[in-house]
């Protein structure tokens, strides 16, 4: 038989070829989901990745069906031709020859049976190979490849921000710090003075916003798609250590138009998705990964048309939008009125909850997307443009950012924008505010014009950044690891704004998973980090 090339059709390409003839001669290259005997006859099912279908394969000779087993990797060599009437699929391959390219054994993990997601999550190298696995990473492809045509017919440059970062862009603190492993560091050179490798301590970046902000003085529009970290030790369905966000920055002092810009692409991309068939590719998926009983054949029906409302939802051609403060009313309001109960009071300083965005996403959204702007300011992070306005005489000021959140229904939050404070002395006194950027108190000592005339020493308690010989001059509060993005605002700064999206999030919710741990391909969280 021939044989393994880059040749070789996959399989969805041949389930879509109609037969020239009965000679017609085709290899198929995939690993074994099924084998059954009858008779004298094997069927074998044959997948490979490229479609949620599997290729049906018609052995009519013993020996071809010799170590042939679920798992098994093989290449099939035969005649594509039509299958008997009243077969699920029109063709079907008529085998010649079988070569197994990687034998298994029967404790191969991956039966054609149903696996709960907790047991898959225990060997991600394995799980990859399920249809809904397969249809996954499909999807991620097919989404990576309309979100770069979509930002590339709007004139964005795509750009790589560094994994390695100096600051914690969300001020947070839950950030992953870098460090040489010193059970195998042998050369005390190789690290600095203060056993730092790279001289001062380093993270894996929580988000690459201010990276792309840099970008943004010479380029107008930009955006990534890169990994992100968080050390956060909470052990929910939305939360894992490493995952992926797409951000982008563009210049402009509307918010309208950032907030028109994240819902533009999001609808593009679902779109996209459901011209490229990436939902019946899921419900097929879906069907095979689940117990072949009456009652659940019921419920796949019955979920899958709540996920082609999903779709159809996120494609509406204009999603609601309501402030922050009206959005508090509407809770308080429906709290009044016994329209729900929420375990923590919807109160302006407490913030929206998971419980308070679910339901402000269903009651106004009916189903679409629904963004909620300007936060109190106390709520945000430092670099965000304030967005107060003037109030009545004697009313207390709330003090507002000009910021949006995108909320759905089942998931909340999924996307997060603002403008950016691109003002020097704004920035710096927010900065000042939320205690950012201030540096650890290093004594230096200096030599002052009076000491270098033998008169007096000093020590300050801030390092110098004049000669030796000059008075020193005590740097401000902004000194830091953040000095660089201080420096944005001092050389020509422009006015701009941007947002974060939830890649693995808003994939998670296409597809109809709740766990953001059966989303991401190697799911990396607290306690857990197989692979």
């Amino acid at each position: 038989m021939s044989g393994l090339s880059t040749s070789n059709p996959n399989i969805a390409t041949i389930l879509s070829t109609i037969p020239a003839s009965e000679s017609e001669s085709i290899t198929a290259v995939g690993s074994i989901r099924t084998v059954r005997n009858q008779s004298n006859i094997t069927f074998v099912e044959l997948e490979d990745g490229s479609t949620s279908e599997s290729l049906k394969a018609l052995l009519l000779q013993k020996p071809l069906a010799e170590g042939l087993g679920t798992g098994v990797s093989v290449a099939i060599n035969g005649f594509w031709q039509p299958a008997p009437r009243g077969a699920e699929q029109r063709y079907e391959l008529k085998a010649e020859g079988v070569r197994i390219l990687g034998p298994t054994d029967e404790r191969y993990p991956i039966q054609k049976k149903y696996h709960s997601p907790e047991y898959l999550r225990k060997i991600p190298h394995l799980r990859l190979r399920t249809p809904f696995n397969a249809v996954l990473a499909r999807m991620r492809s097919e989404a990576d490849y309309h979100l770069t045509k979509f930002f590339r017919t709007q004139h964005f440059v795509r750009l790589q921000p560094p994994i390695i970062t100096s600051s914690d862009c969300e001020g947070a603190g839950e950030v992953f710090s870098v460090s040489a492993n010193p059970s195998i560091q042998t050369d005390k050179n190789q690290l600095g003075e203060n056993g730092q490798f790279f001289g001062a301590q380093k993270y894996l970046t929580v988000s690459s916003q201010l990276h792309l902000e840099a970008f943004v003085h010479e380029h107008p529009r930009v955006w990534t798609l890169s990994p992100t970290f968080r050390a956060d030790k909470s052990d929910t369905p939305r939360h894992v250590s490493e995952f992926w966000m797409l951000e982008a920055e563009v210049r402009t002092e509307s918010l309208e138009d950032v907030m028109n810009l994240a819902e533009q692409m999001v609808r593009t991309l679902v779109v996209g998705l459901k011209n490229s068939s990436m939902l019946e590719e899921i419900a097929v998926a879906t069907k095979r990964g689940r117990p072949t009983d009456t009652a659940t054949q019921s419920y796949h029906a019955e979920d899958m048309a709540s996920l082609r409302r999903r779709w159809d939802d996120l494609c509406r051609p204009s999603w609601p939008r309501i402030k922050y403060e009206d959005a508090i009313t509407m809770l308080q309001d429906d709290v009044k009125a016994n329209k729900v109960v929420f375990q923590l009071e919807p109160l302006w300083e407490n913030g929206l909850l998971l419980e308070h965005e679910k339901w402000i996403a269903s009651k106004i959204g009916h189903g679409s997307p629904v963004f909620v702007t300007h936060y109190p300011k106390f709520m945000k992070p430092f670099y965000m443009l304030p967005s107060t306005k003037s109030q009545q005489p004697g009313a207390p000021v709330k003090q507002t950012v000009a910021c949006f959140d995108i909320l759905l229904p089942q998931t909340a939050e999924i996307v997060g924008g603002s403008l950016r404070e691109h003002r020097l002395e704004a920035l710096q006194q927010a900065m000042r505010e939320q205690g950012v950027n201030m540096p650890e108190p290093v004594p230096v000592r200096i030599k002052t014009a009076t000491a270098a005339r033998g008169v007096a020493t000093k020590t300050s308690a801030f390092k110098r950044h004049k000669g030796a010989d000059e008075i020193d001059t005590i740097p401000t509060v902004e000194r830091g690891n953040l000095d660089w993005y201080v420096d944005l605002r001092k050389y020509g700064s422009v006015p701009h704004g941007g947002f974060g999206l939830g890649f693995d999030r808003l994939l998670g919710y296409l597809a109809g998973i709740n766990n953001i741990k059966d989303v991401v391909p190697w799911p990396r969280h607290y306690g857990r980090c197989e692979c």
